[in-house]
C-alpha cells in the first residue's frame, strides 16, 4: 500500500530532502498539514487563457500564466557566437515575450512550436519597455506534450495555480500535494458538529479535497465557505477565551472621588465635550469601575479629541489613588502629549508644587534623552507617588522604572509598538492595570473584530465644535508644473495671514538614507524618492525665501527636536519641513497647509493622518498631494481617492483593500506568518462577525473546551504558540 503521510511528519520523508528544503526556506511549509493549508491563489480552466493584462501590476513576482504560443525566433548577436530564442505567448488579453539563452535554446525552441499551449512560470521583469519572462519554466498541456502523465493529469480539470517561488513552480507544488492529499483523511474537523450542521458546511476532509483537486467551480465555493469558517472560528475562539480569562483576572476598580481631581478639571474646562466624548468616557469609566482589568480599544479620527478623553480617564485613576502612565511612540510625540496635558490642567498638573492646587498631581516626563538630574527626579517622584500622571515613551519599559500604584495604563497609536513592549509596561502594576489603546487610523469593524478582539471597542466619530474643514487637491507636478508654482504661492498667502504651513517629504537626505540601497528593481527608472534637507533648501533660496523655514525629521538631536517643535508651535518658524514625524499627534492650531511632496509614495491612511495635522484652528486647512505620477496610474487614484473624502473609516477600507492582510494582523508586531489564508477581512465580514458570536458561546459554556478535543487541536495547530502569545499581550 501507498505512504500516506502523518499530518505532522516532516516533508523530507515523503518529498525528499531537495525539495522539502525549498519548500520549507522559501514557503515557510514543514509538515503534511503544512502543505495541506497551502491553497492555490486561483484555478485555470483548461483551455482558459488566463489574463496576462495584469502583469503589469507584478514586476519582480513570480507567476504563472497560460497561454498560447504566437510565435518563436532565434537570434544571433555576438556575430553568431550567442543565440537568444524569442517566444511570444498570448491570451486573448495581451502578449508577453520569453526568452531563452544560449545553450538553453534548443529544448523550448523544439516544444514551444507556434499553437501550444502551455503553463509558464517565472518571474515577470521589464526589457525595453516590455514585459517579458526570462527563461522560464513551462509545462506543455496537451496531446503533443513531452510529459504526457503531466497534461493527462491537467486535461478537463481545473488548474490550481499555487503561490510559487522561483526554485519550485507551481505544478511541481501541485505534485507535492498530490503526495500529501491522503494525509487529508487524517485530519481532525475543529468545528462542532452542530455548528457545521447549523451552517450547511461540508466536513474538513472534503474542503481539503476540494480546494486542491476541484472537479467544478461549485467544489471551490464549497471549500472556501468551509475553510474560510475554519479560519474565522479557530481565532475567534482564541480570542474569546482570551477575554474569558481576562474577565477572571483581578483587578483593583478605580472610581473618581465626588469633588476631586476629575471634577476640579471638568468645571475648568473652557468648552464643552462633544456627546461622543461623553458617551465613551462613559464606557471607560463604567469599565475603570469593576474589579477585573478593562480593555478597550479607543479609535478616534484624527483631532475627534482622544487626548480629552485618555486624560480624563487618567484623572479619574488619581483621584481613586492610583497612577496612570501613557505610552507614546516617540519622544516628538510624548513631548507634545506633555505640553498639552499639562496646558490643559494648568494648575492642577502641579500638585505639591508652589502655586499649585491642592487637588493637583503632578505630571511628569520619562524620554530616553533626558539628562540625569531630571530623570533621577522622574523616577523619584513615580516610585513614591507623588506624580500622578507620567508620560513617556519606551523609556518607561525600562526595569529600573517603578511605579507606586500603577491603575491604567493608556498606550497612543498602539500599531506602533510590539506587543512585548505593552506587556511590560502592563507587569509594572502590583495587580493587573487597566488598559486603554488608542489610535487615530480608524480600522474597519472586522479587522477590529480580528485583530483587536480580545479588547472591546469605542468609536470617537464626531469632531469637535470649531474644527476646520480641510480641502484636499492632487498637484499634478509632472504634468501640469504651474499647479506647483502655484502651491507655494498657496503657501505664501497663508504665511502672509498670519498662519504656517507643513511641507512632508518622504526621506531625510543625509547621506545615512541613501536612496539607491533601498530604490526596488521596479523603482529603477524613477528618481529617488524627495528629501527633506534638498527641498527646505530650494524652497528658501527659490519660492519661500525670505519666510522662516526649518527643518525636523527623526535623526536630529532629541533636543534640537524639541527645540524647533516649540518655536513651531509658538509661530516663530512660518514653514517646518519634515519627515512623517510630524504624523501623530503634533498639534499647531495655527498650521493651515500640508503640502505632501511625492504624496504617492505614502499609504492611504499615512496621507490622512498627515492631513489632520491641518485645520485643528478657526481657519479652514488646506492640503495638497504633489505626485508625478501618471493620471492613469493606481497611486494616482489612491490620491484622488483621499482627496475625495475626510472619512477616515472609509480610507481605511480602501488601503485594506491595496495591502495584504498580513499587513494589518499585526505581522510586524508578532514575526509569525499570518494565519489567515482564505478568510478576507473585508470581503468576509458576515463571516468573522457570525464566527464571534459562535466563539464567544462555545467558550462561556466549556471554557478549557474539553468537550472539543478537535477544536483545541486546531487551536495549537493554527495558533501556534508565538501566536497566541501575540494575541494574549495585544
Amino acid at each position: 500500500m501507498e505512504h500516506v503521510p502523518a499530518l505532522d511528519e516532516d516533508l523530507k520523508k515523503t518529498l525528499g530532502p531537495a525539495t522539502a528544503k525549498v519548500l520549507a526556506e522559501q514557503l515557510g511549509l514543514h509538515t503534511a498539514l503544512d502543505l495541506l493549508h497551502h491553497y492555490p491563489r486561483r484555478y485555470a480552466e483548461r483551455g482558459e487563457l488566463t489574463s496576462l493584462a495584469e502583469l503589469a501590476d507584478q514586476i519582480d513576482e513570480h507567476v504563472t500564466v497560460v497561454a498560447q504560443v504566437a510565435d518563436a525566433r532565434v537570434l544571433s548577436f555576438n556575430g553568431g557566437r550567442g543565440k537568444r530564442l524569442e517566444v511570444t505567448i498570448t491570451d486573448g488579453s495581451g502578449r508577453l515575450q520569453l526568452v531563452f539563452f544560449g545553450a538553453g535554446v534548443h529544448k523550448p525552441h523544439k516544444d514551444l512550436l507556434p499553437g501550444t499551449r502551455a503553463m509558464f512560470a517565472g518571474k515577470v521583469s521589464r526589457f525595453n519597455n516590455k514585459l517579458q519572462l526570462a527563461h522560464p519554466a513551462y509545462e506543455p498541456l496537451g496531446g503533443d506534450a513531452s510529459d504526457r502523465d503531466a497534461a493527462t493529469a491537467f486535461a478537463n480539470q481545473l488548474i490550481p495555480i499555487y503561490p510559487a517561488c522561483a526554485k519550485l513552480e507551481s505544478w511541481k507544488i501541485a505534485k507535492c500535494v498530490d503526495a500529501v492529499l491522503p494525509a487529508a483523511q487524517e485530519t481532525v474537523d475543529p468545528l462542532p458538529p452542530a455548528l457545521r450542521e447549523g451552517r450547511g458546511l461540508i466536513p474538513l476532509t472534503e474542503a481539503l479535497l476540494k480546494i486542491h483537486r476541484p472537479a467544478t467551480k461549485a467544489d471551490i465555493e464549497d471549500a472556501r465557505q468551509r475553510l474560510k469558517w475554519d479560519e474565522a472560528f479557530v481565532l475567534q475562539v482564541a480570542l474569546a477565551r482570551r477575554r474569558h480569562a481576562d474577565s477572571q483576572l483581578p483587578a483593583v476598580p478605580r472610581r473618581p472621588t465626588p469633588g476631586g481631581l476629575l471634577d476640579a478639571f471638568d468645571a475648568k474646562l473652557p468648552f464643552t465635550l462633544t456627546d461622543g466624548q461623553h458617551t465613551v468616557s462613559r464606557e471607560i469609566f463604567d469599565d475603570l469601575a469593576t474589579s477585573h482589568p478593562m480593555h478597550r480599544l479607543l479609535q478616534g479620527e484624527v483631532g475627534s479629541g482622544k487626548t480629552m478623553v485618555a486624560l480624563r480617564a487618567m484623572l479619574a485613576v488619581v483621584d481613586s489613588g492610583g497612577q496612570a502612565a501613557m505610552l507614546a511612540p516617540t519622544e516628538v510625540l510624548a513631548q507634545q502629549h506633555h505640553r498639552s496635558v499639562v496646558e490643559m490642567m494648568g494648575e492642577l498638573a502641579e500638585g505639591g508644587m508652589l502655586g499649585g492646587s491642592d487637588q493637583g498631581t503632578k505630571v511628569v516626563l520619562l524620554t530616553g534623552s533626558m539628562g540625569t538630574a531630571a530623570r533621577r527626579q522622574a523616577l523619584l517622584d513615580l516610585v513614591t507617588g507623588e506624580a500622578g500622571i507620567v508620560i513617556g515613551t519606551h523609556a518607561l519599559i525600562e526595569d529600573k522604572v517603578q511605579f507606586h500604584d500603577l491603575g491604567l495604563v493608556v498606550v497612543d497609536e498602539q500599531h506602533r509598538f510590539g506587543v512585548e513592549q505593552r506587556d511590560a509596561l502592563r507587569s509594572k502594576g502590583k495587580q493587573p492595570p487597566h488598559l486603554l489603546v488608542m489610535t487615530a487610523t480608524p480600522i474597519p469593524r472586522t479587522v477590529a473584530m480580528t485583530v483587536f478582539g480580545d479588547l472591546e471597542t469605542s468609536v470617537l466619530d464626531q469632531l469637535p465644535a470649531g474644527r476646520s474643514p480641510i480641502a484636499t487637491h492632487v498637484v499634478p507636478a509632472k504634468d501640469k508644473p504651474h499647479f506647483l508654482a502655484r502651491a507655494w504661492e498657496r503657501v505664501r498667502e497663508e504665511v502672509e495671514k498670519g498662519h504656517q504651513a507643513y511641507v512632508v517629504c518622504p526621506r531625510i537626505g543625509d547621506g545615512e538614507d541613501d536612496p539607491k540601497k533601498k530604490q526596488a528593481a521596479d523603482e529603477a527608472d524613477r528618481r529617488p524618492p524627495l528629501a527633506v534637507l534638498e527641498i527646505a533648501e530650494q524652497l528658501g533660496r527659490g519660492p519661500l525665501a525670505g519666510l522662516s523655514v526649518e527643518v525636523l525629521h527623526g535623526r536630529m538631536d532629541p533636543a534640537d527636536k524639541d527645540e524647533v517643535m516649540r518655536r513651531f508651535a509658538a509661530g516663530e518658524v512660518d514653514v517646518l519641513v519634515a519627515t512623517t514625524v510630524i504624523e501623530v499627534g503634533v498639534n499647531v492650531p495655527n498650521s493651515t497647509v500640508m503640502v505632501i511632496m511625492d504624496a504617492d509614495r505614502f499609504g492611504v491612511s499615512q496621507l490622512h493622518q498627515l492631513r489632520g495635522r491641518v485645520g485643528r484652528g478657526s481657519a479652514p486647512g488646506l492640503c495638497l498631494l504633489v505626485s508625478e505620477m501618471h493620471e492613469a496610474s493606481p497611486a494616482r487614484a489612491r490620491l484622488a481617492a483621499v482627496a475625495a473624502t475626510l472619512d477616515g473609516f472609509e480610507l481605511s477600507r480602501i488601503d485594506l483593500e491595496q495591502r495584504r492582510e498580513g499587513d494589518v494582523l499585526g505581522q510586524a508586531q508578532s514575526g509569525v506568518r499570518s494565519s489567515l489564508r482564505m478568510l478576507a477581512v473585508i470581503e468576509d465580514e458576515e463571516v468573522i462577525a457570525q464566527a464571534r458570536e459562535e466563539a464567544t458561546r462555545v467558550v462561556a459554556e466549556d471554557p478549557a473546551l474539553d468537550g472539543l478535543p478537535g477544536l483545541r487541536t486546531a487551536l495549537d495547530a493554527l495558533l501556534d504558540t508565538e501566536r497566541e502569545q501575540y494575541l494574549e499581550k495585544g
